[in-house]
């Protein structure tokens, strides 16, 4: 039994919303801590949006692996960049569609 239950940080694009709430649903009912993108219902800054990836990004370093949510096989330009972030950090990533 593990000292404490493993983190996994959820990443992939906003569009699916609906996958990202599963998965992190499956996941905590796994007994695993989640953590995730900030759901936002209105337009951002740039500012605002260049501060919430910087975020993600130490959600990612908090996390004991990386989930990539992409339906279809879709990796967009900011899921691009976390996963290379996640691999030179040398965390372990799954998807939940092939790629």
């Amino acid at each position: 039994m593990p000292d404490r239950p493993e983190i996994v940080c959820i990443c992939g694009s906003t569009r699916f919303v609906n996958e990202m709430h599963a998965a992190n649903r499956d996941l905590t009912f796994a007994g695993v801590i989640v953590v995730a993108p900030v759901e936002v219902d209105e337009l951002i800054t740039n500012e605002q949006k260049t501060a919430l990836d910087a975020l993600h990004l130490r959600r990612i370093d908090l996390a004991d692996r990386v989930l990539v949510v992409n339906p279809g096989g879709y990796i967009g330009e900011s899921t691009s960049r976390e996963i290379a972030y996640a691999q030179a950090t040398g965390k372990s990533l799954s998807f939940t569609d092939p790629v």
